[in-house]
Formats: structure tokens, C-alpha cells, sequence
């Protein structure tokens, strides 16, 4: 074996050029391979991480208004949820894992020791920090010890928190909100936030549910009223999903998902509403959306990885048609060796071994340079939905996999053609080269 190896690459060097031009293509191939798959991995990534800051799978309830009769009750009727409504969700609903209250508030007057400003304040529980990425850069969350004491505490964001404060260090200031004073504990790290339900958290002030409840309550409606209520599902109501796509009878936009229906029809026996009246309540379901866009990223890999896998079958023929010219040439030789006494099966692996060698060496310096190039371009800015050339493991093992299914498809058959040469064709071919020196 090592002898063949040996002659493999001798012959190859015997034909330098003829092996570079081989080469490129399935190089080229293989950099198109690494370069599509890095480039879908990236946007799967980039936009996971944007619906992160957000809060990744997670369903903002809000009440709605009626639109059917039930039990007496006309159509039309406002629904306002309450925080009887949230822990009813907690205890009733086996699809909700979390689910937390939210008091908001707009136009809350703000004023620091060195500035004020006007924003809006947002009163929460503490399992709302974590189903909504509320992450710090320095300071503390809160605790149900705040919320116990309906402490006057706050966590601001990074922009208000450059407004109040400057580049001075937030915890421990004091500031008022509509007079009163409340402590900050921590302050939210810079967040790209590209979506949001009632403005980004860069600009709010976030208290305990409680103190928010005394101080701060809604003006536009009855007492004890929420702004919205955030739950998150349980990650096989997520898993489940992309069945219930698959299933749909007619469009999208006329499904009741899943987690919907179940909330909604909670809330109805609450408020005696029909369960079937979606405008009764309203959710904003961002696992739909995490859903959405993941089938368009997989789609889009999946062109990626065909077009990428055509370029490099394309470079697989090329390295074919070479050595089926190879072959044709070196007839004189393999007739000498078949006459010293090489077998077929000789003849066979020799062939094959230089074609293999020929597909996997330029393949693997095509990964290494597609891998360089992935490096460059992630020295460079990328958009907050793209989170730069990512060549995933999955992917490099399919690539390899691949490379070597064509080493050994385009690699066989030139071999099986050398090993069946005869000696008649060896024959034809001297004469061949007899008659063309004699002209």
C-alpha cells in the first residue's frame, strides 16, 4: 500500500499542471460548500440571538374586546385581565412553564440628582426577568424578598440610565418617579433590541409588581387591572409547533395555535367569554415567530447545501475525465506492468489511489481556505442579524463526507478502465504511436 501511495504521488507530480487545473475544481467546490453553510448557520444564529433580546419563546397576552355572544352576555364587551387572571394561567395551564404580570405605565416623570427625564415604567415580578432577558450589566436583580416588602427599588435601562446618571455608576442613586423616590439596584446591559410590544427596554425603568401596583397604578382603568401578562411555554408545546404548520387545513393566519387556544379558553371561564373568540384576547406568540423565520434559514441552508454539493459533484467529473485522459495515455505503461506481472487488482488500486488522493487533497485545502476566509470576514461588522461565517460541526461533517462519497465515485471507474485494459489495446496504442512517429 505504501508503495502505491508513493507511485500515486509521483504521478501526480509527473503532471503538474494537468493536476492544479484538476485541483481548483474541486477546491473551488469545496470552498463553496463551507462558504453556503457558514453563511445560513450565521443568519440562524444572528436572528436567535436578536428574538433572544426580546425574550425567545415567549407570549405577550393582552384583554381584547368581544365579538360573540355567551351566557347572556352581549357582544363587544372590553376584557381587562387582572392578576386573578395571571395566577389562574399558573395554576390551571399545563402548556405554561412561567408566566408573570405586567403593570406599565407611559409619561412617568423621572428626576436624578443630575437630570430629568420622561419614560415608561414597568412594574414586574421576579421570574419576568429571566423569560424576558432582563440581564445586567452591573447591579442585582430583583428578589421576592422586594417584591414581599414592595420595596422601592429599580432596575434602568442602559439609555435612561446614561440620561439620569451619565457615566457615573447607577447603583445606589436615588431617584423619584412622579415624586416618588425609589433606589436603583441595577442597570440593564446595552441590548439590540429590534422588536418590542410597548418600547425597548434600553429606555425603561423596571420596579417591583408591587410598589408599581401602590404607586404607580393604571389611570385608564378600573383598579387591579394589567397591562399585559407574559407567559412561557413549556418547550414541547415549541416542539409541537411545527406539526401543528404541517397540519393546517387552509392559511396560516387561520390557525389557533396551541398555546393560544388554551390560554384563551382559561381566561374565558373567567370572564365568560366563548373560547372560540380570538378577539375576545390577543397574543403575540414569539416562538411563531422564532418558527417562521427558522423554516425560511432551513430552506435557505438546504439551497445553500445542494448548489454547494452540485459545484463540488461538478469538480468530481472533472477529476473523472482526467484520469479516464490519463489512462488513455498510459495504455504503453499498464501494458508493461501487466507483462512484469501486475495484476489487475494492482492496476486497479493504483488508478483509484491517484484519483482519491487527487479529489481529497484539493478538497481539504479548500476547507482550510473557505475556514480562513470565514475568519476574514468575520474581522468585519456584521448586522445585528447575521452572526458572522459559522461553519457549524454538522456541516463540516457532511462536507468531508461528502468529499470523500466523490473521491471514491469519480476515482472507480477511471480504475476499473485501466485494470480491464487488454493486451490488444495495448497493442493498438503502439502501433498508434509507431505510425505517428514514422509521419
Amino acid at each position: 500500500m505504501r508503495e502505491a501511495i508513493i507511485q500515486s504521488f509521483q504521478n501526480l507530480r509527473a503532471n503538474k499542471l494537468r493536476s492544479f487545473l484538476t485541483m481548483f475544481g474541486i477546491l473551488w467546490g469545496m470552498i463553496s460548500v463551507v462558504v453556503l453553510s457558514a453563511t445560513g448557520e450565521g443568519f440562524r444564529q444572528g436572528n436567535d440571538k436578536v428574538l433572544r433580546e426580546l425574550g425567545k419563546n415567549i407570549g405577550i397576552v393582552w384583554g381584547g374586546r368581544t365579538s360573540l355572544q355567551a351566557g347572556g352576555e352581549r357582544a363587544g364587551r372590553v376584557i381587562q385581565l387582572t392578576l386573578d387572571d395571571a395566577r389562574a394561567i399558573a395554576a390551571e395551564s399545563s402548556m405554561v412553564a412561567v408566566v408573570s404580570p405586567e403593570l406599565e405605565r407611559g409619561a412617568v416623570k423621572v428626576k436624578s440628582a443630575y437630570n430629568s427625564a420622561t419614560t415608561r415604567v414597568s412594574g414586574i415580578e421576579p421570574q419576568y426577568q429571566d423569560i424576558r432577558t432582563i440581564e445586567l450589566e452591573y447591579g442585582r436583580n430583583f428578589g421576592w424578598p422586594d417584591e414581599e416588602q414592595v420595596a422601592r427599588v429599580a432596575i434602568v435601562g442602559a439609555d435612561i440610565c446614561e440620561q439620569l446618571f451619565g457615566k457615573r455608576g447607577a447603583v445606589g442613586e436615588i431617584m423619584t418617579l412622579n415624586g416618588n423616590p425609589y433606589t436603583v439596584v441595577g442597570k440593564i446591559r446595552k441590548k439590540n433590541q429590534d422588536s418590542n410590544y410597548s418600547g425597548p427596554d434600553n429606555n425603561k425603568i423596571f420596579v417591583p409588581f408591587a410598589a408599581m401596583s401602590r404607586d404607580l397604578p393604571r389611570r385608564d382603568a378600573p383598579p387591579g387591572t394589567l397591562s399585559d401578562i407574559i407567559v412561557a411555554p413549556n418547550e414541547w408545546v415549541v416542539r409541537l409547533l411545527p406539526r401543528t404548520l404541517n397540519e393546517r387545513p387552509g392559511r396560516i393566519e387561520d390557525i389557533d395555535w396551541p398555546l393560544e387556544q388554551n390560554v384563551r379558553a382559561i381566561i374565558s371561564r373567567r370572564h365568560g367569554f366563548d373560547p372560540n373568540d380570538k378577539e375576545a384576547m390577543a397574543m403575540w406568540d414569539t416562538s411563531l415567530n422564532t418558527l417562521m423565520f427558522g423554516r425560511m434559514v432551513g430552506h435557505m441552508k438546504q439551497f445553500f447545501t445542494i448548489v454547494g454539493i452540485v459545484t463540488l459533484a461538478l469538480g468530481g467529473i472533472g477529476v473523472m475525465n482526467i484520469m479516464l485522459i490519463a489512462v488513455k495515455e498510459r495504455t504503453r505503461e499498464i501494458g508493461v506492468r501487466k507483462a512484469l506481472g501486475a495484476t489487475t487488482r494492482t492496476i486497479q488500486r493504483q488508478f483509484f489511489l491517484e484519483g482519491f488522493f487527487l479529489t481529497v487533497l484539493s478538497g481539504g485545502g479548500g476547507m482550510l481556505v473557505a475556514l480562513g476566509l470565514c475568519r476574514l470576514i468575520n474581522l468585519a461588522p456584521m448586522p445585528e442579524r447575521f452572526a458572522g461565517m459559522i461553519l457549524s460541526w454538522q456541516a463540516a461533517a457532511l462536507s468531508l463526507l461528502t468529499l470523500i462519497v466523490i473521491g471514491i465515485a469519480t476515482s472507480t471507474y477511471p480504475a476499473r478502465r485501466a485494470a480491464g485494459t487488454s493486451l490488444q489495446q495495448v497493442s493498438d496504442a503502439e502501433f498508434a504511436s509507431d505510425a505517428a512517429d514514422i509521419a
